[in-house]
């Protein structure tokens, strides 16, 4: 009998869900049942190989042995890991083109047409390595590294007699690396001394001793390592010192070469020469010592010291002309220029480059060590956008890193500027509006000022001037509404630091160097025009043509703030040397703009500023990153700007900066103190006026089109008139 309450319906709706779940507990147990056999069948044949690996098991000593194998395969593996881990940071040094430098020989000229240097080298140029006198290559063997045909690129045996030495004589008296490792310093490092270039060094070591020969690696390591002088290479050594071709040079000559590579500043030979001697005779002992020769045959030499090439003792420009070298060879290169060998008019003043190098050393000499500050690098550049001087840093003899162009340091207060630049632009704020400096916090963060202690109501003027910590971020928090505004507007302020975007940013957490701080106060003292900075007018070919002649509009940027907030930002940062903190700085001849910055622990000192005539930027510190002794912005560095700009402004037209008129009083200063003295003849020569420049520029323009002149009809004319 049916069921009456059956519903035939849902009765044939339940068989499939009856076969899906029988399907799925099918497939459930075979899971199961699979999984069950393969862990059975994988114990067993772990037992079989546990069963057959007895019969190789090391009893008795043997078992140590096996033991130590085994662990250092398992160490070694991990060791392998560690090694690859290290050498990673080392194989993007070699990513780019190192050669590169070969392929430019460029000869720089000042702004007026004075030889201030070389750089690069042509490999056509090159002398090869067979050609080199033998006594030069043993000399530099023998003091600079004797096993260097016997090692690998890094040398165990001479690190470790090193060791001995120095522990001995208890001093640094020997180095330990290679000359692999030296030339991997120069291609790839900076002078930093860190383990992490330490490692990079030795990895590099490796990679060119892999990838050259012996022969290729000292021809580079010649042909790179610099020698004083504004040389590099000894083929431009022997030039310079001797005034002869490297393959003519004697023993004597060769050994003052070779002894130059351990501190070219401290024993060249133009500067100090009876200790480019007596290093000289410290290269014949090695010689002697190292078996390349007898002391018979270094005799001669000894009693016969090189003479040298009388030479002018100051430094050359070279942080200027590296900085230099490389900015040509990336426009040969975007503009397809064929060129290699070339000659380059710069925009360097030889005048304020010396004093701007004078003035660092004076107050470094001075104040180093009350301080504890070691470093210094300064930027000037004229409102055009020239770059009229740099320095990179105290000698560059002792350390070739370019400060000015390659340290990123934290800006500190110097970058506040940007911030109130970025809110004036970005609201209806003026300089007289009214902000509240109390505690503020922003997203956990919570600045106090340099005194602890709040000033209440001020307003935007005083807050910049008297470089108050809270009222940045207060801006940045509530009217720009965080950082992109800030990191935009240095962008486009032509800065090509990496600029963070965290908040902390506001008060110059970020790194930035020196030659993008005076470029970014540049526009400011242009009245917000990005006026593109650059270090070089013309490009000549070695035949005469020019290959490049600079354009007034070649380096005109566009207007990237308004001329309404060029003007406050002008008239609040003119309070700053009256003042606010950089009193230091302010000029008595002409209107001073500028900020003082200190960054955390006093690693960082820094004054930036500009006139109507000139931006500079001034920063000390420690390449260790070691704090000063409370060193700040309103110190050294305003002080330094001061002095360069006052001899900067000796005898030239003042101009007045954008929206800020010039004091009645205002007068060229005439030059009576020693950086005049430094910086060449006692007195700067005058730069031409407005118009006689233009009238130049275009009699110079009329000749380069006129046409040749007949030489045949002079000829006639000549002869009748006889």
């Amino acid at each position: 009998m049916k069921n009456p309450f059956r519903n035939k319906s849902s009765d044939e709706k339940a068989k499939p869900r009856l076969r899906k779940r029988s399907f799925l507990l099918e497939v459930d147990a075979w899971i199961d049942s699979n999984l069950y056999e393969s862990r059975f069948a994988a114990g067993e044949i772990w037992e079989e190989i546990i069963i057959f690996s007895r019969r190789f098991r090391a009893r008795g000593i043997k078992r140590f042995f096996v033991e130590i194998l085994g662990e250092s395969a398992t160490l070694g593996a991990g060791g392998l890991v560690v090694m690859l881990m290290l050498a990673l940071p080392a194989s993007e040094e070699i990513s780019a083109n190192w050669r590169e430098q070969d392929e430019f020989a460029v000869t720089f000229l000042d702004r007026y047409g004075n030889e201030i240097g070389k750089r690069g080298i042509l490999h056509s140029d090159a002398v090869p390595i067979d050609e080199l006198p033998d006594h030069l290559i043993k000399a530099v063997l023998a003091t600079e590294d004797r096993r260097f045909f016997a090692h690998y690129g890094i040398d165990v045996f001479g690190l470790v007699r090193a060791m001995t030495e120095n522990a001995r004589a208890g001093t640094v008296v020997q180095g330990g690396s290679t000359i692999t490792q030296q030339l991997a310093k120069n291609l790839f490092l900076t002078p930093e001394q860190s383990l992490e270039r330490k490692i990079k060094e030795a990895f590099l070591s490796l990679w060119l001793e892999a990838n050259l020969s012996k022969e290729e690696i000292l021809k580079l390591y010649l042909d790179r390592a610099y020698m004083g002088g504004g040389t590099f290479g000894v083929a431009a050594a022997a030039e310079f010192y001797f005034g002869k071709d490297v393959r003519n040079v004697n023993l004597a000559e060769s050994a003052m070469l070779a002894g130059l590579f351990k501190a070219p500043a401290k024993y060249a030979p133009h500067i100090n020469l009876p200790a480019a001697r007596a290093r000289a005779n410290e290269v014949l002992t090695n010689m002697v010592q190292g078996e390349f020769m007898t002391e018979g045959q270094v005799t001669g030499a000894r009693r016969h010291p090189a003479d040298v090439v009388l030479r002018d003792p100051s430094d050359s420009p070279d942080y200027f002309l590296d900085w230099a070298f490389d900015e040509v060879k990336n426009f040969m290169i975007a503009q397809h220029l064929p060129n290699r060998s070339i000659t380059v008019r710069t925009t360097l003043d030889r005048d304020l480059q010396r004093a701007s190098e004078e003035s660092i050393e004076f107050f470094l000499r001075q104040n180093g060590k009350q301080y504890n500050v070691s470093e210094s690098a300064v930027v000037l550049i004229e409102n055009n956008g020239a770059v009229r001087a740099l320095v990179g840093g105290r000698d560059y003899g002792e350390s070739q890193f370019n400060r000015a162009t390659a340290a990123e340091r934290q800006a500190g207060s110097s970058f506040k500027p940007y911030v109130y630049a970025a809110t004036l632009e970005n609201s209806d704020l003026t300089p007289e509006s009214v902000v509240r400096d109390g505690p503020v916090t922003w997203r956990g963060w919570s600045p106090k000022n340099y005194g602890r202690s709040f000033a209440g109501r001020v307003t935007l003027a005083t807050a910049l001037a008297k470089s108050i910590n809270t009222v940045p971020v207060l801006l940045a928090r509530d009217y720009l509404k965080g950082t992109e505004k800030i990191v935009q507007l240095t962008h486009d302020m032509g800065i090509t630091s990496p600029i963070i975007k965290h908040h902390t940013m506001v008060l110059g957490t970020s790194g930035i160097t020196v030659l993008d701080q005076a470029t970014g106060y540049l526009t400011f003292a242009s009245g917000g025009y990005a006026h593109r900075r650059h270090a070089f007018t013309q490009i000549l070919s070695t035949a005469g043509d020019v290959l490049y002649k600079h354009e007034d509009t070649d380096f005109v940027g566009d207007r990237v703030i308004s001329e309404q907030t060029a003007l406050y930002i002008n008239q609040m940062l003119a309070n700053v040397p009256k003042w606010g903190t950089g009193r230091r700085a302010d000029l008595k001849m002409t209107t001073a703009a500028g900020k003082t910055g200190t960054t955390q622990s006093y690693r960082d000192a820094w004054f930036v500023g500009y006139t109507g005539n000139y931006t500079a930027a001034v920063w000390y510190g420690n390449d260790n990153y070691q704090p000063t002794n409370r060193l700040t912005g309103g110190s050294l560095p305003a002080m330094t700007w001061q002095r360069i700009m006052e001899f900067a402004h000796t005898g030239i037209d003042l101009l007045p900066i954008p929206g800020i008129p010039q004091p009645e009083n205002a007068e060229p200063k005439k030059s009576d103190d020693a950086v005049a003295d430094a910086a060449g003849k006692g007195e700067r020569p005058r730069v031409l006026s407005g118009t006689m420049s233009d009238f130049l520029t275009q009699l110079g323009d009329r000749l380069e089109r006129a046409k040749p002149l007949n030489t045949d009809n002079l000829t006639v004319a000549s002869t009748r008139n006889r």
